[in-house]
């Protein structure tokens, strides 16, 4: 694969699974994190050559932070051809009458504007050069909102609707918009929520088999290896075991 991939959030989860699945094809790849040594263990673990990797510490919440980022890449760099918006966190499932501020600001400042920013500074390089491909992570919380989920649920109906909009945005050209929707999956991502509390994450996947990072990537890779004719708007998968946001089947 003869492209440049920006991913953010790519130090764990569905990110790194990402750079996986993308390095194995060849691509040189531009990860982006807040825990630069993260990145840097996975790049020795996988093997990759330093001349297909350029690491960048990056908070996508920061916004002058982002445009520097991009702006700065060296030359040979600049050109991305396929964006994975995968930065992303929840925080919390209090009631909103309850809820924490800082924990809004978060989900709000990194699932929405964090996207925004990045996606802003990377694509006008790619409506010039009339190719490229935006894949956004979003989730079935974006289609389906589940009791506690007030915000985090908002954040991801808005990626919905941003990469409804861009796809709008960008008819005429040959740039590609997909979403990519997960129902549960196994990662960070419930640890992150309940602030570190390993008993509380590890009862979301109690006696079901959710969906693995690379489950995830393997779809990201299967869109962005289309032929170039061909968008996949959409991808909503979920485990087996999971039929709604609110309806699971748990075997214990």
């Amino acid at each position: 694969m003869d492209k440049i991939v920006l991913i953010t959030g790519a130090s764990s989860g569905i990110g790194a699974a990402c750079v996986k699945y993308f390095a194995q094809a060849g691509a040189r790849l531009i990860l982006a994190a807040r825990r630069i040594e993260k990145l840097q263990q996975i790049v020795e673990n996988l093997h990759i050559q330093p001349t297909n990797v350029h690491l960048i510490q990056l908070d996508v919440r920061d916004r002058m932070a982002v445009e520097s980022a991009i702006s700065h890449l060296p030359p040979n760099w600049s050109n991305i051809d396929i964006l994975i918006n995968n930065a992303g966190l929840s925080r919390g499932l209090d009631k909103l009458h309850e809820g924490d501020f800082q924990d809004w600001e978060e989900m709000i400042d990194t699932n929405i504007k964090g996207l925004l920013y990045v996606t802003r500074h990377v694509l006008p390089g790619m409506v010039q050069r009339n190719q490229g491909h935006i894949i956004n992570i979003g989730s079935i919380a974006g289609h389906q909102t589940y009791p506690g989920g007030n915000v985090y649920c908002g954040t991801k109906a808005a990626v919905k609707s941003i990469s409804e909009g861009l796809k709008l945005d960008l008819i005429g050209t040959q740039v590609r918009v997909t979403s990519v929707d997960p129902g549960m999956v196994e990662t960070e991502f419930s640890n992150v929520r309940f602030h570190g509390d390993n008993q509380k994450a590890d009862k979301v996947y109690q006696g079901l088999t959710p969906l693995t990072p690379d489950d995830i990537a393997d779809v990201i890779f299967f869109c962005a290896t289309r032929p170039p004719h061909v968008n996949i708007n959409e991808v909503i998968l979920m485990p087996v075991d999971q039929a709604s946001t609110t309806l699971v089947n748990r075997q214990l």
